[in-house]
């Protein structure tokens, strides 16, 4: 059954930081959640797992209210906290202790976190020895340690290079081929597009877009085409009355008022004999989507 929410407020005195916000994550994956600086989104985070009272409505793990008894849940917070002068295993013990995991379970649990993640060498280190990246894996293995069922991932991505975003990536695939729940809030949007099959957005508290991130995307018309052709086509195109956005060798970007137009366009090309590489009708990315709903990203 999962997780879902129903009619889900929080005010902090006058303000209503969530307003009435229903959500259902009935399989596992990753979901998606949203927002600018502000929206709302941590503050549903920490309702669902239950570190602040919501102001009303109800939220349930498989139809039982969440709390930390019943829900094997682990979070990695957006801001990071690490002891900077206690040693990598001293520290992932402390926690490991604190979720309940035998000292066995947790030195195996240890063992096989670091040397996924390959952290091994930083074992005995102190935190603040670690890059912010590296201080960034370890806050991920005291989320993922006690093979929680609902995982919460705040801005995983935010500051890692790109090897240990491909590695991190390699990490996520594998927890959701266990069937892990994972909600998981960012900026970067082309990390929620791989991951995230359905989504809310959130916008001062109010939902603005939910649900399924294929279709959504479908539900927009193509209004950019990508061409890639042997020659210029400049004429072609102003022929059609369309755009020309970028050109770069005969690589070109076209802003289309519908998807005639480009088919139009195409017919002539082929008519024409110019050898086309790449003929694409684009939807709009989930960043203009996003921009479109509640601005730009701050």
């Amino acid at each position: 059954m999962g997780l879902e929410l129903k009619d889900v407020c929080k005010n902090f005195g006058t303000k209503q930081a969530v307003k009435h916000l229903n959500l259902i994550i009935n399989e596992p994956g990753v979901y998606g959640l949203l927002g600018t600086n502000g929206a709302g989104k941590t503050t549903t985070i920490r309702m669902i797992l239950g570190i602040i009272k919501k102001t009303a409505g109800t939220i349930t793990w498989n139809g039982k209210e969440v709390t930390r008894e019943n829900v094997n849940f682990g979070y990695m917070p957006e801001e990071r906290g690490v002891y900077p002068k206690t040693k990598i295993y001293d520290q992932l013990m402390y926690f490991a202790k604190l979720k309940g995991i035998t000292s066995e379970e947790a030195n195996e649990a240890i063992d096989y976190w670091l040397k996924r993640l390959q952290m091994e060498e930083y074992r005995d280190v102190l935190a603040e020895k670690l890059s912010k990246g590296n201080q960034q894996k370890i806050q991920f293995i005291i989320a993922v340690m006690n093979d929680p069922e609902l995982i919460v991932l705040d801005e995983p991505f935010s500051g890692l290079d790109p090897v240990n975003t491909e590695t991190l990536s390699e990490v996520m695939k594998e927890l959701i081929a266990k069937g892990k729940y994972i909600i998981m809030s960012s900026h970067q949007m082309s990390s929620i597009e791989e991951f995230c099959t359905d989504l809310t957005i959130l916008n001062r508290g109010d939902t603005v877009l939910q649900g399924n991130l294929e279709k959504i995307k479908n539900s927009y018309s193509s209004e950019k085409l990508e061409l890639i052709v042997n020659q210029n086509i400049d004429n072609f195109v102003k022929e059609e009355n369309l755009e020309i956005i970028e050109n770069k060798d005969n690589h070109y970007l076209i802003k289309q008022k519908d998807e005639k137009q480009g088919e139009e366009l195409l017919k002539k090309l082929i008519n024409s004999n110019i050898r086309i590489t790449k003929f694409e009708m684009k939807k709009p990315t989930l960043n203009e989507i996003f921009i479109e709903k509640v601005g730009d990203v701050k």
